[in-house]
C-alpha cells in the first residue's frame, strides 16, 4: 500500500488508458487520484485499459498521493476481472477501489468479499484495500443510510450528479432551478456519511469552465458537510484544496478550544 493522503480535498479523475497526462496528474498535487475503467472509456476499451493499469501503477512514483482506482458496476460483465486482474498485480499499491452506480448494500458487500479472497491470494491482509460507493441512481439514494454501514472497507460516499439527474429524470439543470438544485442529494449524502464515520466527496463540476462557479459549487458542498470535490482538471486541484481546507481563522479558533478545553 502507498502512503494514502488522509485528506480528501481533490480527488483527480482520469481515464485509465491514458499513461500520458499521469504525470500532469501527479505535478498538480491532488489529495487522490482515480485511475477510471468505468464512464471516461467506452465498451471497446475497458478491457485494455485494465490491461494497463499495473504498468501505470508501477512506472510512477505516487508519493503521499491516494492511489484509487474506479471499477465497472457490479451489475456489468466487467466488474468482477477489474477486481481481480488489478488487484492480483499490483493490490499492494492500491489504497481505495471505488465502486460506480451501487444500490444497494449488497453491491459493496459482494466487491468486499471478492477483495477478500484476491488479497489473501497475494499475502496482503484482508481488509487493506478501502473502498469508496458511488450514490448516483434514485434507488441508491433511498438507500443511503444501509449503504453507509454496508463494510468495514468503506472510506467514503461520493455523490454522481449526471447520472442521478438521468436516474430522476431531471431534465433542465441547475441553470433553470430557483435555488441549489443538489442540495437534497448532496444533504443525504452528507448525512448517510457522518452517520457511518465516512467521508463524503462531491461529484465533479462540468457545467462551466469558469474558476467562479467551480468555486461556489465548491464552497455550498463544504457548506453542506463535504469533504472534498471529484475533479477531472488538473488546473480545479488547487482550487478545491483552498475551499475544503480550513481558513486560519478556523484553524485558530479550533487550537483555542483545545488550549481552553485542556
Amino acid at each position: 500500500m502507498t502512503n494514502a493522503n488522509p485528506l480528501h480535498r481533490s480527488n483527480l479523475a482520469i481515464p485509465g488508458n491514458d499513461p500520458t497526462i499521469i504525470s500532469d496528474a501527479l505535478g498538480s498535487q491532488p489529495d487522490s487520484i482515480l485511475l477510471d475503467l468505468e464512464d471516461s472509456l467506452a465498451p471497446n476499451e475497458k478491457t485494455s485499459a485494465r490491461e494497463q493499469i499495473p504498468s501505470i501503477v508501477m512506472e510512477h512514483s505516487w508519493g503521499d498521493t491516494t492511489l484509487s482506482y474506479r471499477i465497472n458496476g457490479v451489475q456489468t460483465r466487467w466488474w468482477y476481472n477489474d477486481v481481480i486482474s488489478v488487484i492480483s498485480e499490483v493490490g499492494d499499491q492500491i489504497d481505495v477501489l471505488i465502486i460506480p452506480k451501487v444500490r444497494r448494500e449488497s453491491d459493496i458487500q459482494a466487491v468486499s468479499l471478492l477483495l477478500d479472497s484476491v488479497e489473501r491470494n497475494i499475502g496482503i491482509t484482508p481488509g487493506s484495500i478501502n473502498i469508496s460507493a458511488q450514490i448516483e441512481t434514485a434507488e441508491a439514494m433511498n438507500n443511503a443510510a444501509s449503504i453507509a454501514q454496508a463494510s468495514s472497507r468503506l472510506n467514503s460516499l461520493i455523490f454522481g450528479p449526471a447520472d442521478y439527474a438521468t436516474s430522476v429524470g431531471a431534465l433542465h439543470g441547475p441553470r433553470n432551478y430557483p435555488g441549489h438544485y443538489w442540495h437534497y442529494p448532496l444533504a443525504r449524502i452528507s448525512h448517510a456519511a457522518a452517520s457511518a464515520g465516512l467521508h463524503a466527496i462531491a461529484g465533479p463540476y462540468v457545467d462551466s469552465d469558469t474558476e467562479d462557479e467551480f468555486q461556489e459549487a465548491c464552497l455550498l458542498e463544504r457548506g453542506l458537510g463535504y469533504d472534498g470535490k471529484v475533479v477531472v482538471n488538473p488546473a480545479q486541484v488547487s482550487m478545491a484544496h483552498d475551499v475544503f481546507s480550513p481558513d486560519p481563522g478556523e484553524i485558530d479558533r479550533a487550537q483555542r478550544i483545545v488550549n481552553r478545553y485542556e
